[in-house]
């Protein structure tokens, strides 16, 4: 049976580096841009699990807030996006503090908590923060564990569970989530013999990356998952993330291509490869294009969230675009 999705269109804060504002008023910045965000149809806010920035975003020295005291500012300051971290590495928090935190944020936000969680990957920043950086294997097992840990928290008085790497003996979650079922966990990552299988187990939501052709062969994948599991695919909502720009000519194009070219090293081609952009048409036709393999939600970043007119226009058109 089909579902609510999680989200159908959501921002992801994948740096904080606005034009011309300085590091003491970041925050004052993101919060009216995500106020803003709600107003222009974004449902979810997204912030991004990572230390240091990564080069595929930015320039390392680039100012990164932590992602749950973020979050957790975050639903203070609005009142209907779900918020939620794209995605939390597992390695970075025990688990069963981590649904503690979640679950902390749903009640200061009302009931608006998403868990995102995956597996973790970069390993510089686990060696500069002085954590254990395991195999992808053993990775793999911790958020296993983790999800099923955050599960149970959510949704039992005081569970146990003992595995490889995570034991809990009855902890209290007190106050208890909002929603009986608790807030909803996404697993992020692609990786098509064990994250996928994991997402048909265990997830309400999974994101991927790539064009449409990608995107539809990962749900292929997600759907014969779920039918070993005895799963409706339909009760997951399968989410895209990328970049999305909107201009009126080709020009503008090209000159936002290569903005963000230059800020993550790729060439202009290389950046439409990750993006939805062009005029409002060409994108609502590149957004039909996800829906037709089978993407429920969009999750975008923008180039300077803190350009309300653009982040409006985007907004608006994502959401119509989703809703036609």
């Amino acid at each position: 049976m089909k579902r609510q999705p999680v989200t159908r269109v959501g921002l992801q804060f994948s740096g904080y580096s606005f034009p011309g504002v300085a590091d003491a008023k970041l925050f004052a910045q993101l919060a009216d841009v995500a106020r803003a965000s709600e107003g222009a149809g974004f449902d979810s806010l997204w912030t991004m699990d990572h230390l240091h920035q990564i080069a595929s975003v930015g320039n390392q020295d680039e100012p990164i807030l932590e992602a749950y005291t973020t979050a957790a500012a975050l639903a203070a300051v609005t009142s209907s996006a779900r918020l939620g971290v794209l995605v939390s590495s597992c390695g970075f928090r025990n688990p069963a503090l981590l649904a503690k935190m979640v679950t902390t944020i749903d009640i200061i936000s009302g009931g608006r908590a998403i868990l995102g969680i995956g597996a973790g990957w970069y390993e510089e920043e686990y060696r500069a923060y002085g954590m254990e950086f395991p195999s992808a294997r053993e990775r793999l097992t911790q958020l296993a564990e983790a999800v099923q840990i955050c599960r149970a928290m959510f949704t039992e008085y005081a569970p146990r569970f003992s595995g490889t790497y995570h034991q809990v003996e009855e902890p209290l979650n007190m106050p208890r989530p909002l929603n009986p079922d608790g807030p909803p966990i996404l697993i992020g990552g692609g990786g098509e013999r064990v994250l996928i299988p994991m997402v048909a187990k265990f997830g309400d939501a999974c994101n991927f990356f790539g064009g449409p052709a990608t995107v539809r062969h990962k749900i292929n994948v997600l759907e014969r998952a779920c039918a070993t599991v005895g799963r409706d695919p339909d009760e997951i909502t399968k989410t895209w993330l990328g970049h999305a720009i909107i201009t009126d000519s080709e020009s503008e194009l090209q000159d936002a291509l290569d903005q963000v070219g230059t800020l993550v090293g790729l060439s202009p081609s290389a950046v439409r490869g990750f993006a939805i952009c062009g005029t409002q048409d060409e994108v609502r036709r590149q957004v039909a294009q996800y829906r037709a393999a089978g993407v429920d939600g969009m999750i975008v970043a923008v180039l300077d969230p803190s350009d309300l007119a653009h982040l409006s226009r985007v907004g608006a058109t994502l959401r119509e675009a989703m809703d036609d």
